[in-house]
């Protein structure tokens, strides 16, 4: 099975699985409307990619990690656009949720998402307690306080951002989970995998920074220009265009040399090089700027 069907699978269930009556009708197709169609899937992709390179000997634990870890970044995403922070009105090409459901019913749908991927880790316990209990620490660890998402979003409420911490939290959370729950899941040790997922999300970063200067709301699905507007720190303003592109450069090479030794090492060094490929601004896009 192709992985992007496989996750899609396995994150159609979980949401079914909280869609089910009595559910309140609208917040129910506002956790629809948040996950898909969704995005490139990018983090569930390594996560399961790590796990094949680790022998992938549990696939329904790595269903499980996989949908959790999309589906509290969608929740981020919803928090993201939300008026009080964002502000924005699309997603993914789409009305933001706040704009297509209500304020009220975005905040729910975040918080319900975020309840939702600690629920499906939980239920994996009866697949293998300890995977399942591993998993939910490093969940649970690069979703809040002081290294995950909700500290990157906290960054931005401070006078003096440090961008290392703020990158870390901000974007390399999530990847960093990728590359440690897909290990766990496949019952490996989860710390060889830190710098590769910290690698991958710090490029993912620059990567995002990039594009927020160089590209339109229609290229990117999402308003464009907003670190600028909300005075946010970026690769950009610190390296300038040409410098943050080989900065992203060097961060990639570096995440190859990472990958720690394992049956699948060739493959997932075929794939950094296949996100790299994705990520490197097109030509025009750069000369325009």
């Amino acid at each position: 099975m192709e992985l992007k069907t496989r996750i899609n699978s396995a994150i159609a269930q979980n949401i079914a699985d909280a869609r089910a009556e009595p559910a309140p009708a609208q917040l129910a197709a506002a956790l629809d409307y948040a996950c898909f169609p969704g995005g490139a899937r990018v983090r569930p992709t390594i996560l399961m990619s790590v796990a094949l390179a680790c022998g992938d000997d549990a696939p329904r634990v790595t269903d499980a990690a996989a949908s959790a870890l999309e589906i509290i970044h969608c929740a981020s995403l919803v928090h993201d656009d939300l008026p009080c922070f964002d502000d924005a009105d699309f997603r993914r090409g789409k009305p933001s949720v706040h704009r297509a459901f209500s304020e009220p019913l975005a905040v729910l749908t975040g918080d319900s998402l975020i309840i939702l991927a600690f629920e499906i880790l939980t239920r994996a316990a009866g697949q293998d307690p300890k995977r399942a209990l591993d998993l939910l620490g490093i969940l649970a660890k690069r979703t809040g306080m002081p290294n995950g998402i909700c500290a990157g979003q906290g960054w931005e409420s401070e006078d003096t951002i440090d961008l290392g911490a703020y990158h870390r939290s901000k974007t390399g959370a999530l990847f960093i989970a990728a590359t440690q729950m897909g290990a766990v899941a496949a019952g490996h040790e989860a710390e060889p995998w830190y710098e590769l997922g910290a690698r991958i999300g710090e490029a993912y970063q620059v990567a995002d920074d990039l594009r927020d200067v160089l590209y339109d709301e229609k290229v990117l699905g999402k308003p464009a220009g907003q670190d600028d507007l909300l005075g946010r720190p970026s690769a950009v303003d610190q390296f300038g265009v040409q410098g943050a592109i080989q900065r992203l450069n060097d961060i990639l090479s570096g995440a190859i040399a990472s990958i720690p030794s394992c049956p699948g090492e060739a493959m997932l060094a075929k794939l950094v090089r296949k996100q790299a490929e994705a990520l490197t601004p097109v030509a025009p896009a750069v000369a325009k700027a």
